[in-house]
């Protein structure tokens, strides 16, 4: 065999740049190089494993996690990324043991139990997610990532006061947490507190901003609380912002995301997630007449929505049922009022 390039630590950190990236498929060409000169490293089984797991690749994720566990069966890594696979598999009390030894074996490390709440947070597991968060909180008290983390959660279990307490607490312990600002901020505007919302929204500098319900919200509520005109050189930033966020992606990305809808089964089951949290799984027709059932301070941007886009295909052919719903579902995404879960 050759000799290798690198060490194979070297191999680890160099793929780890790549996966804080973004760089997949690069990352897994690393860890795959560094495993045929290091067959028994563990630290790259398991790196392999979350690689594959963003990429969406269950089983091949669960095999790279099994191997490094016959090489360290305590690895507490590896125990909570095989437990986040298996939750793919709709296997969740062996997920949760595996949680449960990976917490045994890590002890409090922030890291293992933020990664451990947001797997089951994903899942929709709430009561165990908070448990995790809780601990988190409890033993890393200057962590505002632990503090968001468990304002999300009991937001998702109705216990808003205890969410907004959480948000503000992340807050305080870092003023540039924009995705707890944001929250909190939406948290406020559907109670109808609106001036607390808009305060929220412009803390964030209108180019830092990437929700664009949170900076139509910024724009609305500053009309309707001070009178401010559409086009005023107050809002201008915010609008330019919005029309930046919200611009049309290449009509050929939207062809072929429309075709590859369109070609799966009717009945498949999708998700979107509302501004305020809330997700609608179904059919599209399904989630279609849940969002015109709707409720909240978003349900007249739905409405208005729904009966915008219904006359606008009195003006054009759409070509098939499915291929509207598609493009319902994506206009109303580059529109802000939701986002599809992939």
């Amino acid at each position: 065999m050759a000799e290798p390039l690198l060490s194979c630590e070297d191999y680890d950190e160099r793929a780890h740049r790549e996966y804080d990236a973004g760089d997949y498929d690069i990352a897994l060409t690393t860890l795959n190089e560094g495993l045929r000169y290091y067959p028994h490293s563990v630290e790259l089984y398991v790196g392999l494993g979350y690689t594959q797991l963003a990429r969406e690749e269950y089983a091949w994720a669960k095999r790279a996690f099994e191997r490094s566990l016959v090489l360290d069966p305590n690895h507490e890594d590896a125990l909570a990324g095989l437990g986040e696979t298996l939750l793919w598999f709709g296997r969740q009390a062996e997920a949760q043991e595996l949680f449960d030894r990976a917490r045994e074996a890590g002890g409090d490390d922030l890291d293992l139990l933020m990664s451990i709440g947001r797997a089951l947070y994903r899942e929709k597991m709430y009561d165990r997610a908070q448990r995790v968060f809780e601990e988190a909180v409890t033993v890393h008290g200057d962590s505002a990532d632990a503090a968001a983390a468990l304002g999300y959660t009991l937001h998702r279990m109705g216990d808003d006061g205890s969410a907004r307490r959480q948000l503000r607490r992340a807050l305080h312990l870092n003023p540039q947490h924009h995705e707890a600002r944001v929250y909190l901020g939406h948290m406020l505007y559907d109670r109808g507190d609106w001036a607390g919302a808009l305060r929220e929204y412009e803390r964030i500098a209108p180019a830092e901003h990437w929700d664009p319900v949170a900076v139509t919200r910024s724009i609305e509520l500053r009309r309707a609380l001070f009178g401010v005109e559409a086009g005023a050189l107050e809002l201008r930033a915010w609008e330019e912002r919005l029309s930046a966020l919200t611009a049309e992606i290449d009509e050929i990305d939207v062809l072929l995301a429309e075709l590859e809808e369109a070609a799966q089964p009717a009945h498949a089951a999708h998700r979107i997630q509302l501004p305020g949290g809330l997700v609608l799984t179904g059919t599209w027709q399904e989630i279609a007449e849940q969002l015109q059932n709707a409720g909240g301070a978003a349900a007249r941007d739905v409405s208005e929505f729904i009966r915008r886009h219904a006359s606008d295909q009195g003006t054009r052919d759409s070509g098939s049922p499915e291929v509207d719903a598609v493009r319902f579902f994506r206009e109303g995404e580059q529109a802000g009022l939701w986002r599809i879960e992939y």
